[in-house]
């Protein structure tokens, strides 16, 4: 049997992009990839983001906020940023495989829950391009 792979998913606060990546992955390959996110400086998951996971069938449970300082020596094969102010914050991290960054607005800066919902579409659309991508590989 295949080791799973590993990915960390990394922005500022671990309170929507990072936490919706996570649920989103975990929910698509669970077999496939152990599936983790963690915030340069975390906060609390926002509810509205959870929300907009409920919307798209992704059950929420067991997300909360983790630091970066958590997963410091583990390793990973992918680490990715979510946002350009945790991209090099999240060069601190062993990955054995790819760093990556994408680069999603911050649905709270916007306020809607509209936004909540289009960023999670954006990043779920990111996230169908990676496996894509990593499972021809």
């Amino acid at each position: 049997m295949h080791r799973k792979k590993r990915v960390l998913f990394v922005c500022t606060a671990n309170a929507v992009r990072s936490q919706m990546a996570e649920a989103l992955l975990r929910r698509l390959r669970p077999d496939t990839y152990e599936v983790f996110s963690a915030g340069t400086a975390p906060t609390e998951v926002d509810p509205r983001a959870l929300r907009a996971l409920e919307l798209f069938d992704v059950v929420p449970s067991g997300l909360h906020s983790k630091s970066l300082e958590q997963f410091r020596g583990q390793a990973f094969d992918y680490v990715i940023a979510l946002c350009k102010k945790s991209g090099a914050e999240c060069q601190t991290v062993q990955c054995d495989g790819e760093y990556m960054a994408w680069d999603f607005e911050d649905p709270q800066t916007v306020g809607t829950s509209h936004a909540f919902v289009k960023t999670l579409k954006e990043i779920q659309q990111r996230i169908q391009m990676f496996l894509l991508v990593t499972e021809k590989e």
